[in-house]
Order: structure tokens, then sequence, then C-alpha cells
């Protein structure tokens, strides 16, 4: 393996590939899955965390759990695009708690953000509260998800061609 930007071979795929479905494991229970040794793995773990292909291990939370039971996608359109303004936007949307996920986006907007509400109360309040006390909205669109259909937080690497 020669870091993220070089090539990952077969096995650092397989255990990129057992991680990102259980970032639980222990060495033992990984290797085994892979066909190696506890470590060697925990040698190829180590090179892949450190060479930025594995960013973190995180809990997948259900929001429904606390209440959040609505995923909604907004467009928004800034008035200005210069360095500044994306810059401060993007991180005064860091600091909004309903906001999961956050892009700066090429087309008709500049910003596609994944929010988590309980209701279409609470997204109003996200809206009038949080979101549009923000400078430089020129305007939104929003989209209420009705299902998931996949749900994942990175490919799996075995399944890229």
């Amino acid at each position: 393996m020669t870091g993220i930007s070089g090539e990952i071979d077969l096995m650092d795929r397989k255990i990129l590939s057992a991680l990102r479905t259980d970032g639980r494991l222990t060495t033992s229970e990984l290797g085994a899955k892979v066909g190696l040794s506890p470590s060697p793995c925990w040698t190829r773990v180590k090179k892949l965390e450190a060479s930025g292909a594995i960013e973190g291990y995180v809990a997948l939370l259900n929001h429904a759990a606390f209440g959040l039971f609505n995923t909604v996608f907004v467009e928004v359109t800034l008035d200005k695009h210069n360095d500044t303004v994306l810059a401060e936007f993007g991180e005064a949307l860091l600091r909004i708690p309903e906001v999961v996920e956050a892009h700066l986006a090429t087309g008709d907007y500049d910003y596609l953000i994944k929010v988590a509400v309980s209701d279409t109360l609470h997204f109003e309040r996200f809206l009038r509260e949080r979101l549009y006390k923000l400078p430089g909205i020129r305007n939104t669109r929003s989209t209420f998800a009705l299902r998931a259909l996949k749900r994942s937080t990175s490919v799996d690497p075995l399944l890229l061609v």
C-alpha cells in the first residue's frame, strides 16, 4: 500500500470493506475475515489510517431514536460567490446541529444540505431561526425525503471497478 493517492491493493480493499461494515472488529476478527494473521492485519490498518484512507471510526446513530423522523435536502443559492463568503457560509453550517451533511456544489445552487428534523414545525423553526439568519442567502429549495433507499457512509472498495 502506498497511500491514499497511491495504489490500494486487494488486501487493503478487503480490510476497508470489512471495516466499513463493522468498525468495531478486533484485529483478530478483522484478520480472520480477510485472511491475515493479526500482526500484518494491524500493520495494514495502521498504514491505511496514516495514509488517510481511513479517516476515523464512528457510531451510526438512528435519528428516529431521538425524535428526528424526517430528512430534508435543502438547496441553497448565495448572493455572492467569493472565497470569503463561501468560507463563512460553510463555517456557519458546521455550527447548526440539524445539518447532517453540507456540500458545496456546482449547478443551479451553491450548497446541498442534508437536515434532520422531527417534523414540519421543526423544519420551519430550522429555516426561520437558523438557516435564514445566515447572511447572503438568495434563495432555497427544500425536498423532504420519503424513505432512504440506501444509506452508507462510504463506497465499498471491493465493488469499485
